[in-house]
């Protein structure tokens, strides 16, 4: 299958409009973890919300299923 050419390769970057928001906001929130990640019940609780903390969770969960293993 041919690559499109309007496919945009680099569109993970160009989807995180305000890289750290999430955090930030989790941080506020105090749901970061000693690692420093973000709780995943709280991440799935803003993820099931409308807005955009919530399309923000929602990607973040997507790209943690893209990472390795």
């Amino acid at each position: 299958m041919a690559e499109s050419k309007t496919r945009d390769p680099r569109w993970i970057e160009h989807a995180i409009k305000h890289p750290g928001s999430l955090r930030r906001s989790a941080k506020r929130a105090g749901q970061l973890t000693s690692k420093g990640t973000i709780k995943t019940e709280w991440l799935d609780k803003q993820a099931a919300k409308g807005g955009v903390i919530g399309q923000r969770a929602r990607l973040a969960k997507t790209l943690k299923k893209l990472g390795g293993k």
